[in-house]
């Protein structure tokens, strides 16, 4: 999936203004992801991304692999986008959907490995309207 693509679907699903407030939620939504995956797997996922959009899930290799909730993801993206907690929620969905849709089935299952499955139903679902 090209860059403009992943943002306009993610502009488009979460019903943002403008590409800048679609890109702030990719940007807080793949930060906080990267946190939750080990930092081998974040460095694979971001190899199937265009590179303005993987260029998120690189961070420092010691803020990898913590173990957060869901609501907690959702806390860590509203505080880093920032937005309200509720359309932190919404937009973090649209952002993993997207997600789940622009990269192989194989890097999903990688990825989806290293998470409990309500994170996994999120990126999963994107994976499964599509198919």
């Amino acid at each position: 999936m090209r860059y403009e693509d992943f943002v306009g679907q993610v502009q488009h699903r979460a019903q943002l203004a403008s590409t800048g407030e679609a890109v702030g939620a990719i940007r807080a939504t793949l930060e906080t992801l990267a946190e939750r995956l080990t930092f081998e797997e974040a460095r694979d996922l971001a190899a199937q991304l265009p590179k303005e959009i993987g260029i998120h899930l690189a961070i420092m290799p010691e803020l990898h692999a913590q173990r957060f909730s869901l609501d907690e993801f959702y806390q860590l993206v509203a505080t880093r986008e920032p937005a309200d907690p509720l359309d932190a929620i919404h937009h973090a969905r649209a952002v993993l959907e997207v997600l789940g849709e622009a990269v192989s089935a194989g890097e999903i299952q990688d990825i989806c490995s290293q998470l409990p499955l309500e994170f996994r139903e999120l990126i999963e679902a994107g994976k499964l309207k599509h198919d």
